[in-house]
């Protein structure tokens, strides 16, 4: 283990000992815990995040063109090869 010294408001000192006592722990297990569940949640989406997303999501799929599956396959090759190529000599035709 490593020995660090932190500066905390009275408030949250207030309820790491709330904390440590309800678990009967000691204060540093509660830190250690806490730092652990904020890591993990990081890479996560908040709830107002995830339902503007979901929202963006509901908006944008209904007006993506439905398009035979050959015709779009036919397209991402055509792109790929442009880009083999170095890029396209003219512009695509809108769907």
């Amino acid at each position: 283990m490593v020995k660090l010294t932190f500066t905390f408001d009275q408030e949250t000192v207030d309820r790491l000992r709330q904390a440590a006592a309800r678990l009967a722990r000691p204060q540093s297990y509660v830190v250690r815990e806490a730092v652990r569940e904020y890591a993990e949640r990081i890479g996560n989406l908040s709830e107002q995040e995830r339902r503007h997303l979901l929202r963006v999501f509901d908006a944008v799929i209904p007006v993506i063109p439905a398009q035979p599956l050959l015709q779009v396959r036919a397209e991402i090759a055509d792109v790929r090869a442009a880009r083999r190529r170095g890029g396209r000599r003219h512009r695509t035709a809108a769907p």
